[in-house]
């Protein structure tokens, strides 16, 4: 796997951070993931936007410009026959001794990754199951993308694999939240739901751009704390994220869903499909 790390082009297995580094001791630590389409990231911007927001709370630095970050994914794409690729941008806190943090970490490794794009063709159907681990709660107000994973790696650990299967999280207080990769919507006449941060879910971007384009088309779209049932009930479910754009729930527990020839999933995969093909021809 060929990485950019600290403003040189490596290989991965050429790739060292020391164990004193805070993103290794304490989890202080950054990440985005992305796919590129012709060599450009859709939503780039906002996915910078909410990196930068998280390390600011954080007080990590980011020595990189967006455009510096822009040309390695570039420098990446052609290194590596022009292909597409899966990425994440990491930003690691840097090393400190032992102990909490100084007052600011002004030297992180940041490190991004490529690796071959492997997702499923459009329209490629799921099942979902209710995980038994709850989401917990994010230890900012708004969940960032963070070191701290586990509790996704504990919900992943129920799956046998996530290629046909999605795990949807329940808050502890029972409320519908997200995926273990992604965010959850789903449709009940013709109005579009979706769960609120306030249960503690990642504010995916693929989730704030689906949200436009369904209001931009007409759907009353809702936001808020709903239940089970709420789901299941519902005539369509898909889930959603920067990888693999939305992906069709052919059931949701024992409930079987409509899947790819949902009416309401066809029409905003459609209108995400067309807002990428009009960022590749900008």
């Amino acid at each position: 796997m060929l990485c950019w790390m600290d403003g040189e082009f490596e290989q991965a297995e050429h790739l060292r951070i020391s164990p004193f580094d805070h993103g290794f001791l304490y989890g202080a630590g950054f990440f985005e993931t992305f796919r590129t389409y012709e060599g450009r990231v859709f939503l780039f911007k906002e996915h910078m936007e909410r990196l930068r927001g998280a390390l600011r709370e954080y007080r990590i630095a980011m020595p990189y410009s967006d455009e510096k970050i822009s040309e390695a994914i570039q420098g990446l794409h052609e290194r590596s026959g022009g292909r597409d690729g899966y990425f994440r941008l990491n930003v690691s806190a840097g090393v400190h001794d032992i102990g909490l943090a100084p007052s600011e970490y002004g030297s992180p490794n940041v490190i991004l990754f490529r690796k071959e794009l492997a997702v499923s063709p459009r329209g490629t159907e799921k099942k979902a199951v209710w995980l038994e681990t709850e989401r917990n709660l994010p230890e900012s107000r708004i969940r960032h993308k963070s070191h701290n994973f586990l509790n996704n790696v504990r919900g992943r650990l129920e799956l046998p694999s996530l290629k046909e299967l999605e795990g949807i999280f329940l808050t502890a207080d029972g409320y519908v939240a997200e995926g273990v990769t992604s965010n959850v919507f789903w449709v009940k006449d013709g109005e579009l739901y979706t769960p609120s941060t306030e249960t503690g879910i990642l504010p995916g971007l693929t989730r704030g751009f689906l949200l436009e384009l369904a209001a931009k088309a007409g759907m009353d779209v809702h936001i808020g704390l709903f239940g089970k049932s709420d789901v299941e009930r519902a005539d369509e479910v898909f889930v959603s994220n920067s990888v693999q754009e939305l992906v069709p729930l052919s059931a949701v527990g024992e409930q079987p869903m409509p899947g790819a020839s949902g009416v309401y999933y066809e029409k905003l995969h459609r209108l995400y499909v067309q807002a990428i093909d009009g960022m590749k021809e900008g």
